[in-house]
């Protein structure tokens, strides 16, 4: 396997979690991996009457940049415009409540750990 393949299965595996776990707080899926031109939405939720795009990170070592910190201003910009475009071809713009939250997930296999960022970052 190829490491773009492995990378992109590392990922997808990591939205896995991310989306059991969140379900298991009581959130419901809505979609996933919604892609524009302009960036990308790992998760998109229902917190009650609240939309929440979600960005997931994983990282297999705490030797590299946390998870965190690798959301930097181009990359929440992208989500914020991606999140529009979703709003906007669902009518939806000025009605939803919505929110962007962050899932880290480190560590490898069982030892995996999860982190929860809710209201991670503004529009």
């Amino acid at each position: 396997m190829g490491a773009g393949k492995a990378s992109r299965r590392s990922g997808d595996d990591a939205e896995h979690v991310a989306r059991r776990f969140l379900e298991s707080q009581g959130l419901a899926t809505v979609g996933r991996n919604y892609r524009t031109r302009g960036g990308e939405i790992d998760l998109i939720m229902r917190d009650g009457e609240v939309i929440v795009f979600v960005e997931v990170r994983f990282r297999t070592s705490s030797s590299f940049m946390a998870p965190a910190d690798s959301i930097d201003s181009r990359k929440r910009s992208r989500i914020i415009q991606a999140s529009r475009h979703y709003l906007q071809g669902r009518r939806m713009m000025d009605k939803a409540l919505c929110r962007f939250d962050v899932v880290l997930i480190s560590g490898p296999g069982r030892e995996q750990e999860i982190e929860w960022i809710k209201d991670a970052f503004g529009a």
